[in-house]
């Protein structure tokens, strides 16, 4: 299967954003979420106790370096075959492409690539050691607001500084390197609160609680009670907490923007949508009553992101245009 329709069929929303990324890093950006998402599969699968694949994600980025075919191969066998999701399991199998794709990257870009699926699978073994073996019906949470920011920066914000990585380094950005990656690791944050929020009756079902417990304490919550949807109207201030959190670093999105030549459309382009798209989604969330409901799913409809692409061209042509937007939707937040 072509690396292309991988990245398509497992990617979703962000396909669209890979898509008018500037052909020289297309390849590069398309690997790194392909391996990441393969170490995601490893971490997830239902095939192995949690210490296998813990052992499989701790190894995983020295796979991606050293390539040792008889990793490959075993690593293939014990999570493949079983999959409900036909796109997963062919990425599952299609490993060595993947890995060959790599290869064939510019030597420039393969550092980043491996900083960030090293950092990701950093994230993936909180998941399988801090949580290992939680009950659904006993989530546990992480202790403290330290512990859900560190976990945000290793699954969001590492993402954002690999991506403004390949920006910085193939466009002339005016701002010192590093201040420029804190920006976008920022950004990178803001998506990954989104999608702890989103997606939290699932994680809860998996016995995770990304959320502290010093917030639970407020509120007089337990884990457990999470799991039951009437508890949502408790859980509101901590909801609301963590979309200001996520909505604070969003905002600093507009300095990023602005730092990114007109010249360069297509990477504008690439960094607008992500941001615009999660602003409405801290707008879903932050409407939505029924947060621990299992059966909602909030999620932004295809209507607002066909009319983000459609008003592409204004704000590529002015950073006004796009941060009063940006402020605009961030303004209907709580």
């Amino acid at each position: 299967m072509e690396i292309d329709t991988l990245l398509k069929n497992t990617s979703r929303s962000l396909y669209l954003s890979v898509q008018v990324l500037p052909k020289r890093i297309q390849p590069a950006f398309g690997i790194a979420y392909l391996l990441c998402r393969y170490a995601d599969t490893i971490a997830d699968t239902e095939l192995l106790p949690s210490q296998r694949r813990y052992y499989w994600v701790d190894r995983f980025a020295q796979i991606v370096r050293q390539q040792d075919p008889t990793d490959e191969k075993q690593l293939i066998s014990e999570i493949s075959g079983k999959s409900e999701n036909p796109y997963e399991e062919a990425l599952i199998k299609n490993l060595p492409p993947c890995l060959n794709a790599f290869n064939q990257l510019e030597n420039s870009y393969k550092p980043f690539i491996l900083e960030v699926v090293q950092s990701v699978c950093e994230g993936m073994k909180i998941d399988l050691s801090y949580f290992s073996d939680m009950l659904p019906d006993t989530p546990k949470a992480f202790a403290t607001d330290e512990d859900l920011a560190h976990y945000c920066r290793l699954m969001g914000g590492k993402p954002g500084r690999f991506w403004s990585q390949l920006i910085y380094h193939t466009t002339a950005i005016p701002l010192e390197e590093e201040k420029f990656y804190e920006l976008g690791e920022h950004i990178g944050d803001s998506l990954q609160i989104v999608n702890i929020l989103r997606d939290l009756p699932k994680d809860l079902r998996l016995g995770r609680c990304y959320f502290p417990q010093t917030d639970l304490n407020a509120q007089h919550l337990t884990t457990a009670q999470l799991t039951d949807g009437a508890y949502s109207p408790r859980f509101e201030p901590i909801k609301q907490k963590w979309i200001q959190w996520g909505k604070q670093k969003l905002s600093e999105g507009k300095t990023y923007y602005s730092l990114l030549p007109k010249t360069q459309p297509r990477i504008r382009t690439s960094v607008a949508w992500p941001m615009l798209w999660t602003a409405d989604t801290f707008f879903k969330l932050s409407q939505e009553t029924e947060l621990l409901n299992s059966n909602k799913r909030v999620k932004i409809p295809r209507s607002t992101i066909y009319r983000t692409m459609l008003a592409t061209p204004a704000i590529l042509l002015s950073n006004t245009l796009f941060s009063n937007w940006l402020d605009k939707k961030l303004e209907k937040l709580p």
